[in-house]
Order: structure tokens, then sequence, then C-alpha cells
């Protein structure tokens, strides 16, 4: 690397490890370095994972220009170790001076020194700059005299600028699957010495969650251990707030889920807010929680508290503004509320009904009058004939028939006299005669 390169930390002088390290190899002061930074991979063909971008990566090394771009993905993904490999790519393409920074520690002043002679800023956690200090970088970036690759863990829609991610290429990085981080922790073992069984290297795969820094500084962690305590069991004991992650690949991830839906259903304050405490000190993904809460608002509160759907769709805006861990402050209002709300499934059941009346008969004809005259042709068929317009009658409603003649007086609705839905369904009692306690 040339002199005229700005290194911020010394950690980019590094070369990683070669993966044919052997016991007989001598120790170096590179060896001391932690183990994920001996690995980080010094060219995209030995980067492991995010095989959806390959072709991108190799399309933008292969440009006579290398545009600004956002990494936007979940910690440990590879998304500075990505925006690094095109950096040394172009500097060796191409002569460009980079240098790497982290936002919450340069602050303008800092950067403009550090930007001297600089052509690609390479910018960890975009999202922790203010809106000031975001915009700093719109006249650099347009007029090509900065090339920023930037880094997020935090949805860009949010955490950036609306004017700066314009002028961004956004790349999308996906957690790393479990094949991957087996290769990795194998990797990692054979760089660091250590004899590791399949079994105790498929464990810590599971609890790294996706995240490859874990994962290797959780084989650092274990094969420095004695032999002795490199079992299952001793491991499990040695880590035990790590292990207490939830897999959320495997059948934990979706046992919580249900013990919390079910407490809400069930209206157990005490014990739906103890399953979101599982969830998400365990790492779920705060988006997966929120999609559950939404259904749950409209499944099992439904028409007996209208004010739950427009709830539980804010708590997920509000969590993917304020991220986490804040978010989990939005999210237990909504776990509360839910679980103290009336509860009716009567919108639920009342669709069930109606699609097992279309998989038994299928789909009847539309009436005529229901049909809308688009065409002169269309009227003379008889389309809307007969049609009335509620509103011209009183109380904007008149007796027709909305359904097929084949399904005529047939009900899946059944309501409820929970709640809200008592009002909300009074008036349709009335006008169709129904009385409470009738049945379809």
């Amino acid at each position: 690397m040339s002199q005229d390169i700005l290194l911020e930390s010394p950690k980019l002088q590094a070369k990683p490890c070669s993966q044919n390290t052997t016991q007989d190899s001598p120790q170096t002061d590179t060896d001391r370095r932690p183990l994920p930074e001996r690995l980080r991979p010094d060219n995209v063909d030995s980067f492991l994972g995010q095989s959806q971008l390959t072709e991108r990566l190799h399309s933008l090394m292969a440009a006579e220009r290398l545009p600004s771009l956002l990494f936007f993905g979940p910690p440990g993904c590879g998304k500075s170790t990505l925006a690094l490999l095109l950096a040394q790519h172009s500097h060796g393409a191409r002569g460009k001076a980079y240098v790497r920074l982290s936002a919450p520690e340069a602050g303008l002043q800092h950067l403009r020194r550090a930007l001297n002679g600089v052509e690609i800023l390479i910018l960890d956690e975009l999202h922790r700059f203010s809106k000031a200090q975001q915009d700093f970088f719109l006249p650099l970036v347009e007029s090509g005299e900065l090339t920023l690759l930037a880094t997020t863990t935090e949805n860009p829609s949010f955490s950036v600028t609306r004017q700066l991610l314009s002028r961004l290429h956004v790349l999308r990085l996906r957690p790393l699957g479990r094949a991957e981080l087996l290769e990795l922790a194998r990797r990692g073992a054979q760089a660091g010495n250590a004899v590791l069984s399949d079994a105790v290297l498929d464990l810590l795969a599971g609890i790294a969650h996706g995240d490859a820094r874990t994962l290797l500084n959780l084989v650092e962690y274990v094969a420095a251990l004695p032999p002795e305590r490199q079992g299952i069991e001793e491991i499990r004991a040695a880590l035990p707030e790590v292990v207490a992650r939830h897999d959320k690949d495997g059948d934990n991830h979706y046992e919580l889920a249900s013990a919390l839906i079910k407490s809400i259903r069930g209206s157990d304050v005490d014990a739906a807010l103890y399953w979101l405490a599982c969830l998400l000190e365990g790492g779920e993904d705060p988006r997966f929680i929120c999609r559950r809460l939404i259904l749950s608002a409209s499944e099992d509160v439904g028409l007996a508290d209208p004010n739950a759907l427009p709830l539980a769709v804010a708590c997920q805006q509000a969590v993917e503004f304020v991220g986490m861990p804040e978010g989990f402050i939005p999210l237990a209002e909504t776990v509360t509320y839910l679980a103290l709300a009336r509860k009716s499934n009567s919108s639920y059941a009342a669709y069930l009904n109606a699609a097992r009346e279309v998989k038994l008969s299928g789909a009847q004809a539309v009436p005529l009058h229901l049909r809308n005259p688009s065409t002169q042709l269309q009227k003379e068929w008889g389309y809307g004939k007969d049609y009335k317009y509620p509103h011209n009658y009183p109380e904007a409603w008149v007796e027709q028939a909305y359904l097929p003649p084949e399904l005529e007086n047939r009900r899946f609705y059944q309501p409820r006299d929970n709640g809200e839905e008592a009002r909300l369904s009074q008036w349709w009692r009335k006008i169709h005669k129904i009385k409470k306690g009738d049945t379809p």
C-alpha cells in the first residue's frame, strides 16, 4: 500500500493471514491481531457470503469509475470488508487514495483534515451522523470529488437523509447462512491452530446469528480454553449469556413467537411481555415481531377494539424510525395494549367462511345490477340496471341483493358482543333484522 494513502487505523496496513497456517508457522506480531481481522479477505473471490452481490461487485470493479455506495445490513455480514476490497482494488487499479473512518469518532473538522488528498472515504456507521453532518457530503459526492463507501445497520430510508440517499447506490447485505458460518468457523479454527469438533463449530455457528465477527470471536475464545473445557456442555456453561440467544433459524424462533401471540390472545399481559423480552434479548429481528403484532391486532383483537390495528402499524413505523435498542419501548406498549384489549376474531372467521364457500363452489357470477356499465353495449346487456344508490335513500341504506342468487341470505359474518364490536354491529343487525344470538 502506497504512502499517499491515509490510514485511520493500523489494521488497514495488515494483510489477512493465510488459510494454510500450521502449528509450525512462526508467530509474528500480525498473528496477535483479533481473529476476525486476521481472516479479513484481500480479494472478492475469497470473500465468504453475499453471493447475491457477486456479479454486481465484479461489475463495480470493472467499471471505469467507482460510484458512491451504501452497504446496508446487520452487524458482521461483511459491509466494511466489501467497502475495503473495493477501495483497495480502486487504489491498485487507478491509484485512488482512500481512508477509513468511523462516524461516531469523526466530527466535521476531523473529516476535513482526513479527506485532504483522499479520493475514497470508507465511512462506518453512517447512520450515527446527524443531518447536518450527512449534508457535508452532498457537494463532494455529487461533483465526483469524493467517492463515499458508507456502511449502516439501520434502515437507510429513515437513517440517511433523502438528499444523500439519492446520490448513493444501496447494496443490501443479508446475515450469513448456517453453511457459510460453518465454513468460516472451520477457517477460524484452522487459522488459530485449534482442533474443534464439528459439533462445537455447529454450536458456535448457531449462536452467532449470522454475524461473522461474533462467530470468529467465539471461535477464538473457545480455542483458548483448555481442551477439557472444549466440550459442548462446557462451552454452554462458559457462554451462558450468548447461548441464551435463541436460534432465529430454528424451532425456538417460532415457539417464542407462538407463545407471545397466544399470551396476547389469552389477555395475559405479564406472559406476553415476558415472551417479548425473550425474543428481543435473544436477538430477534424486531421487524418480525412487528409483523406478528399487526396480524394479532387484526386476527385476535379485531373489531372489539379497532384502534389496535393502527397502533400496531404505528409501532412498526416507530421501531423502524428509532431503531434498536430503544425500539423495545413502542413494542412493549403495543404488546401491553393488545393483551389488555377486548378480543374478537369475527372478521377473521368471516373471511375464512367466505373463502371456504369459494373453494367449495367456485366464484359465482356478479349480479347484473352490481356490474358497472362502462360501455353502451354493457348497458344494453343490462349492466347496472335497477341498481339502487344507497345515498339517495333515508339513512343511506336501501334493501337490495348484493350476493349472487345462489347465496341469497347466506351469512359469513357472526358478530361478537365484545368491546366496540357490539356498537359497530348494532346498525348492521337493525337493517338486516338480525337479533343477538342468531347464528348463520
